[in-house]
């Protein structure tokens, strides 16, 4: 079935075009197992002195220094914490997913980390792309882990196919301002815009701020309250 009136169509990643398993256990899992090693090779890189200061005041401290000496530990290990502690309340925190992005960076580039993707995702690309409806990502996950993943995939280099990428330096993936803001950086009318996901309440945002929904119901995904307004779809190949 198609949506109507597409001029573009903005993506989800986990639970959408990716399995949730991949990526809470596979990108979520290298990434605790190579966050202290990252973190004591970089401490000292005064280009990431914002990046721990970001971190920290999303652990509840103003600073590096703040987060130093409220757990009375080094950096390093402060950061570990800190970082551990918002992994494991699945925090959707900028600084937090700006360094697991750097951390997959070389899982990617290694080859140990190669994105699983669900198999109608590249024949949707190309179609979608191929008939002039324009794809984009909008994931909690930083735009450069977006890219990554888009480049390491099971199915080679898809990013031929994805002309954007947004993240939550844009703004929450619930609220309906974030929604607005795509849309005025696309330059299409929200009501031209499909965004697909596996969160009713990511999907309620963009359809408050106009666009069309699509909820995905994938395998894998949590069990969805019947008590909503949209679209379902099982894979994009319901989607012309």
């Amino acid at each position: 079935m198609a949506a109507d009136g597409l001029s573009t169509i903005l993506l989800d990643v986990e639970g959408t075009a990716s399995p949730i398993a991949f990526v809470h256990e596979v990108m979520y899992g290298y990434a605790r197992r190579e966050l202290a090693g990252f973190l004591s090779r970089n401490i000292a890189d005064q280009s990431l002195a914002p990046l721990w200061d970001a971190l920290a005041a999303e652990a509840g401290a103003g600073d590096l220094s703040a987060l130093v000496e409220q757990m009375g530990a080094p950096p390093v290990e402060a950061l570990r914490c800190a970082a551990v502690g918002l992994m494991d309340v699945d925090a959707k925190a900028t600084a937090l997913k700006s360094l697991q992005g750097r951390i997959w960076k070389a899982g990617f580039e290694s080859g140990e980390l190669k994105a699983q993707i669900f198999e109608d995702v590249p024949r949707a690309l190309e179609r979608w792309t191929t008939s002039g409806v324009d794809v984009r990502i909008y994931s909690s996950g930083s735009v450069e882990a977006q890219r990554l993943f888009f480049e390491h995939s099971e199915f080679g280099d898809l990013r031929r196919h994805i002309a954007g990428y947004y993240d939550t330096t844009t703004g929450p993936k619930r609220a309906a301002e974030s929604y607005r803001k795509i849309a005025a950086d696309i330059g299409r009318p929200a009501a031209s815009i499909l965004f697909l996901s596996d969160v009713v309440a990511e999907l309620d945002g963009a359809q408050a701020a106009g666009m069309q929904t699509g909820l995905m119901l994938r395998p894998g995904n949590a069990p969805v309250d019947g008590d909503h307004v949209h679209r379902m779809y099982e894979t994009f190949d319901e989607i012309a």
